[in-house]
Parts: structure tokens; sequence; C-alpha cells
């Protein structure tokens, strides 16, 4: 699977984005869909996850890190092959550089708590979200 991440972009303090994470391949119903994030000049972190139907009762399960969870949620068109992070009341501290990331046979929680993110089969590139005060 191949993944492209899009709609980052310039806000104000309280506003919304939603990302898209949109893939490539017959495949994708059966994938885990992450987000992770890298702020300006720290480490890259986990923000949230969708499970596919690659592993059993894991299909459109969530999981999202504790400073996002009442604020970002997730959803995914197997359809279209995509993946939706619908942020709101964006804060400074959500600025960064956003990317999708894909593995197959996972749950949502073993991507955000148990796996290496640089091992995980697919990446997209990023997309810049900037939240001004």
């Amino acid at each position: 699977v191949q993944l492209q991440a899009s709609g980052g972009g310039p806000v104000q303090a309280g506003d919304y984005l939603r990302l898209t994470c949109t893939a490539s391949g017959d495949t994708f119903p059966s994938y885990t869909v992450g987000w992770f994030r890298r702020p300006p000049g720290k480490e890259r972190e986990f923000v949230a996850a969708i499970g596919g139907a690659g592993v059993s009762g894991s299909g459109d399960v969530t999981f999202y890190v504790d400073s996002v969870k009442e604020r970002f949620s997730l959803s995914r068109d197997n359809a279209k092959k995509q993946v939706h992070l619908q942020m709101e009341s964006l804060k400074p501290e959500d600025t960064a550089v956003y990317y999708c990331a894909a593995e197959r046979w996972t749950t949502p929680q073993a991507m955000g708590i148990d796996l290496v993110p640089d091992a995980l089969d697919a990446w997209g590139q990023g997309t810049q979200v900037t939240v001004s005060s």
C-alpha cells in the first residue's frame, strides 16, 4: 500500500482541520492506519490510529494519545481508501508535520504503544499543520 497525506495548513488556535490519508492498493481495508506528528525541534510522536480488517475485531477500533483524545477523531472510508483525522479546538502545541502510516497485522493500540514506527509497512509524506495563538 502507498499513502498520501493531505489537508494541512495554517489555522488559528481554536480552529479545526481535517487531514486525509489516501491509499492505493486493493488490500487497504485490512490495514490499521495511524497518524504521527513531528513538532518543530522534537521527536516524532504517535497521535491516533484506526483499525483495519487485518486483525479480527479491530476494524474501525480507534486509539488516541491522551493529549488529543477529546479533540481529534478518526474515521475511514474503505471504498475511497481514505482515513480522515478530524482535529478540533486546535492548539499551538498541535503545530507539527503530520504523517500517516499503515501496518497490516496489528491493532491501533499496538501501533501506538508497541510497534517501532520506522518498521511500519508504509508511510505517507508529511503535511504541515501550523496553529497560531
